[in-house]
């Protein structure tokens, strides 16, 4: 079945509701992707949405996204996955596919946020780098965008003070960016994850960067 996710999230224009929807009609991934076109029409695709899909049902070879997604370090989580976060569960558009490098525990789901401008004052890198410390050295799962500035602090503080941490990005994960945070990835990789609901492949868009804000 996880080939069938795969594919769904190469198709724009479906997202997490549509493809909620989707479900909810037809009973199954499997199911959703060979309905007939009509029948995808009635459960409130839009032409734009069924184009979309028609065309990425014609060309993608699921099978070799599976094997290309095998080939990796990489995991990618659905929503039918048990091990699918709890709290990202209840946002209102959880992504239907999360990819991650690393690993994904309990203790996760008590996590902050630090994230801050990529053109950060030496003050508000001081700053960040204590908040991340001190929130890691009580246990907390520091979470950040690996962005150049307060994202890299943060993380590299938490990793520094013996924490978990997190980095949500905008890109497949086959690719870390900015690619000079390559080493801080592999760090992070051994003491927290890497998640991203892009599929492999996908280079960082601009437009990507503010939906991933919400993960």
């Amino acid at each position: 079945m996880l080939k069938y996710w795969l594919g769904f999230n190469k198709v724009p224009g479906v997202g997490a509701k549509r493809l909620r929807a989707l479900l909810d009609m037809f009973g199954d991934i499997e199911s959703a992707w060979n309905a007939p076109k009509h029948d995808l029409a009635e459960a409130g695709l839009d032409q734009r949405a069924l184009r979309n899909l028609i065309k990425v049902r014609n060309v993608l070879d699921l099978d070799a996204e599976l094997e290309q997604l095998k080939s990796t370090d990489v995991r990618a989580l659905t929503w039918d996955d048990p091990d699918y976060p709890a709290n990202l569960r209840r946002i209102d558009a959880p992504p239907p596919v999360l990819f991650l490098r690393g690993d994904l525990l309990p203790e996760d789901e008590w996590a902050v946020g630090v994230v801050g401008t990529r053109r950060a004052t030496t003050y508000g890198k001081e700053v960040a780098r204590r908040l991340a410390a001190e929130l890691a050295r009580a246990g907390v799962v520091v979470v950040s965008g690996l962005a150049r500035g307060i994202d890299a602090v943060a993380h590299q503080a938490a990793l520094d003070a013996g924490g978990r941490t997190l980095a949500v990005l905008a890109n497949g994960l086959d690719q870390v960016y900015p690619s000079e945070h390559r080493g801080l990835a592999a760090d992070i990789v051994k003491n927290g994850a890497l998640l991203s609901e892009q599929s492999l492949g996908t280079p960082p868009d601009a437009r990507n960067f503010p939906a991933r804000n919400r993960i």
